[in-house]
């Protein structure tokens, strides 16, 4: 079976996987986020989210433990009035962030890059080469927000470790009025993005299938 590694250690996005039937495996990167902005200077959100997400897919892929197999690297960024925002980290930085999206929009950029690590010289399962990527972008409208509320939530400390101060799919997800684009883009990784990259490298998502896709009423009974 082909095999496919997530370069991320984001619990979200090795569940939305799980949940899709997607077999893969977890390698997480040592990629410093910060020196990798600061060599090559990148400010725009969009090519920040690429940016990183290929640094992670490449450090990853470098490793022995990557041979023979396909590797995503993916990160989020969010862009508000024309700011990158990426993850808060401390309470006073998520609820400044938070009072200024309460009643409006911003876009969660998701950069994805695949790196085939398949052996090119296999004749019967030869690998592409490739090395590329894309960005998934998805607005996301918030409800008006109450300072109870938002410091509420910041106590669960699920925003802090978030690109944007929020979540869809946790407690933040009661604070979200609607999303034009992708929803897995906001989880953190696009799905059909991935079906299109693998697409490129001459690889089916369906073979990455393993029968294991979440049961919908079992996830509606949870």
């Amino acid at each position: 079976m082909t095999r496919l590694i997530l370069a991320s250690q984001s619990p979200a996005r090795t569940t939305l996987l799980s949940h899709a039937g997607i077999k893969h495996e977890v390698l997480v990167s040592d990629v410093d986020e910060d020196a990798v902005q600061a060599r090559y200077g990148v400010t725009d959100p969009h090519d920040t989210a690429l940016l990183l997400a290929r640094a992670k897919a490449e450090a990853v892929a470098s490793l022995p433990e990557a041979e023979g197999a396909l590797v995503i690297g993916c990160d989020s960024v969010f862009e508000f009035d024309g700011e990158a925002h990426g993850k808060p980290y401390t309470a006073e930085v998520a609820k400044e962030r938070m009072l200024r999206m309460s009643g409006s929009m911003g876009v969660l950029h998701t950069g994805h890059w695949l790196v085939d690590c398949r052996d090119t010289d296999d004749s019967e399962r030869a690998g592409s080469g490739a090395t590329l990527g894309s960005v998934s972008s998805a607005e996301v409208h918030f409800m008006e927000m109450t300072g109870d509320e938002i410091d509420t939530y910041i106590a669960t400390g699920e925003p802090l470790q978030c690109a944007g101060s929020f979540t869809i799919d946790g407690y933040g997800g009661a604070f979200i009025r609607k999303v034009d684009g992708d929803p897995h883009t906001v989880v953190g990784l696009s799905i059909s993005t991935l079906r299109g990259l693998l697409g490129q490298a001459n690889v089916g998502i369906t073979e990455l299938w393993t029968g294991g896709a979440a049961d919908p009423a079992v996830l509606r009974a949870e």
